[in-house]
């Protein structure tokens, strides 16, 4: 073996040399060192077999919980619109303003600084339009979830998150929105704090209405990339159905405002109008008043949301005298160019029975019948026919059964049993005039079309179907009309009506150009089967034009003050303003028969 020395330094010092002798390591200290060493590799082979063979998949899910953004549904619903496109009903984004003071902590503070919570109510007072001593009234001496504000919109909540203040939670969620406010109310209904239908269309629809919404998961990468695998078939799919109305907004507004001035005008209790398409059975209006804004529900009382034209029932009056006149041209007891002997009064089974006018206007015809509105007439009339097939044709027309229709709550009429109306001569003299049974607006509406669309029954109703983009993704299928009476004998009455526009009492529905064919009723109002003295139901029915019927227009208000109150004075007016809107927003063209009678006039 060589000789290691250290030797000193050359700085006057001695050298000396140090001999370390090499010594053999001990096998014994190799081993231990060879075992340790063996260890150490053991527990990393055992530790990286824990890791990634049974740790695996917990690890694997955690990474994946942390790569992995999940979106919970708000739970919004589809939008309503109607016949033109405008919004009726829709679910916005708003969120809900929670405060915990105990976190507070502003941007630049200290780690584990607590701030006041004036400094935090400071800062949000001009973003939320609230007082600071308001703020601090809700927070002072509350630690945690403390609601300061909700229904935010958006861009006032990216405000306060701009703001970076910890101790903040925006809770976003859904909160339904009427547009057009108390407009289509009666129909459309609203939804509670809870977002609970109740009522309108919102209530019957509820299902339809409900959008499609699933959970939706997506990995991201490092950076934020999204990652294409892993996602749910349809995470991308976008409701944007949404039901649509067959309302005309335009033609809405001009049917509520006039209406509602009627009302007024005549201190009456409530109206209503309704445009419908006889060929389809499709509402273009459905108006109602008094009635409320769906927006703030709470202000009003609980009777306003009862929609009166499908749900309450009245006697029609007079406006029933068509139909009754067609079931007897139908069976074939008159002869449409026949006549009647009108004496003015007539005593019925004890009752005495007279002319609304107390008239007596001799013998007449069928159109004068009409004009004059002789309850004598339609008493004689109707005595043709047997009270029993009577009672039947006026279950035939469904009087007594709820109309096949989609507005909700809709309600059938009052009928008196067979037994009652055949054996009491009484009934069926009342019937003829519109008077000892009840129904709805909605139904008399129907009744009228079958005379104007040559004696279809179709079925009323307000929806179309579910439209997507420009197309119906999904229609409401309803059943096609089934034929009651004759077109002949539609034609008939139909003409007839046309003469109480032209020379009766619904002269001022007339419009030049056009042939409108109508009939007014005044009814009498029943409480528990007494008649109420100066109680009435004023109405109004025309059909229009009656060379191309299209459309039937009812109006009736209920209880209107005065002596001059009448279907002519109170109803006839408000149909006069529908009709001429209907005219321009549907481009109705003149009636030729009339512009040649004008022309050859003017000559």
């Amino acid at each position: 073996m060589k000789d290691f020395r250290v030797k000193r330094s050359r700085r006057g010092r001695k050298k000396r040399n140090a001999v370390i002798a090499l010594r053999q390591v001990p096998a014994v200290r190799m081993i231990m060192v060879f075992v340790i060493l063996c260890f150490g590799l053991s527990g990393l082979v055992g530790r990286m077999v824990w890791l990634q063979i049974l740790q695996a998949p917990i690890l694997e899910a955690k990474a994946r919980a942390f790569q992995t953004q999940r979106t919970k549904p708000l739970g919004k619903r589809r939008s309503i619109v109607e016949r033109t496109g405008r919004i009726v009903a829709l679910d916005e984004k708003r969120f809900r303003l929670w405060a915990h003071p105990r976190y507070f902590h502003l941007p630049g503070d200290k780690p584990g600084h607590i701030r006041d919570p004036r400094d935090v109510a400071t800062r949000l007072s001009g973003i939320l339009g609230m007082t600071i001593d308001d703020l601090l009234g809700r927070l002072n001496g509350r630690v945690s979830g403390v609601k300061l504000a909700e229904s935010i919109a958006p861009e006032i909540a990216a405000e306060i998150s701009a703001l970076g203040i910890s101790g903040l939670d925006l809770e976003p969620y859904p909160q339904r929105i009427y547009p057009q406010g108390s407009l289509f109310a009666n129909v459309v209904g609203f939804l509670n704090q809870d977002r609970v239908p109740q009522a309108g269309l919102e209530q019957s629809r509820n299902e339809d209405l409900l959008r499609y919404e699933q959970p939706r998961s997506m990995r991201r990468g490092a950076d934020g990339t999204p990652l294409p695998d892993d996602l749910a078939p349809g995470a991308f799919f976008g409701d944007d159905l949404r039901l649509e109305l067959t309302l005309d907004a335009r033609l809405q507004e001009l049917a509520v405002k006039s209406l509602s001035a009627q009302v007024d005008r005549w201190n009456a209790k409530k109206g209503v109008a309704i445009v419908m398409d006889i060929t389809n059975g499709e509402l273009l209006a459905l108006a109602s008043t008094p009635t409320y804004d769906p927006n703030n529900y709470w202000e009003y009382s609980h009777a306003r949301f009862r929609e009166w034209s499908v749900q309450d029932l009245f006697e029609p009056g007079s406006t029933f005298k068509p139909i009754n006149l067609a079931i007897a041209l139908q069976e074939g007891v008159i002869d449409a160019n026949g006549t009647v002997n009108d004496t003015g009064s007539l005593r019925i089974g004890g009752w005495s029975i007279y002319n609304n006018d107390r008239a007596t206007y001799g013998v007449i015809n069928f159109p004068k019948l009409l004009q004059v509105s002789s309850n004598i007439g339609m008493v004689k009339t109707m005595r043709n026919l047997k009270p029993s097939l009577y009672w039947e044709w006026l279950r035939r027309l469904g009087l007594d059964s709820r109309p096949d229709t989609d507005l909700p709550g809709a309600i059938g009429g009052h009928l008196k049993t067979k037994e009652n109306f055949v054996n009491q001569p009484i009934e069926p003299a009342a019937a003829s005039f519109g008077q000892g049974f009840s129904l709805t607006p909605l139904k008399l509406v129907q009744l009228h079309a079958l005379i104007a669309n040559g004696g279809q029954m179709v079925s009323p109703h307000i929806t179309r179907g579910l439209r997507a983009g420009v197309s119906l993704a999904s229609s409401i299928k309803k059943p096609g009309g089934y034929e009651i009476f004759r077109p002949e004998v539609t034609k008939t009455v139909l003409t007839w009506m046309e003469t109480v526009v032209d020379k009766g009492s619904g002269k001022g529905v007339k419009t030049p150009g056009y042939r409108i064919a109508g009939k007014t009723g005044t009814a009498q109002k029943a409480l528990n089967g007494i008649y109420q003295e100066g109680a009435k139901i004023c109405s109004f029915v025309a059909s229009l034009p009656v060379d191309n019927p299209r459309y039937v227009v009812l109006v009736a208000i209920d209880e209107p003050s005065g002596s001059n109150a009448y279907g002519s004075t109170v109803a006839v007016p408000v149909a006069k303003e529908i009709i001429d809107g209907l005219i321009v927003l549907e481009k109705i063209p003149p009636s030729l028969n009339e512009i040649k009678f004008n022309q050859a006039k003017a000559k």
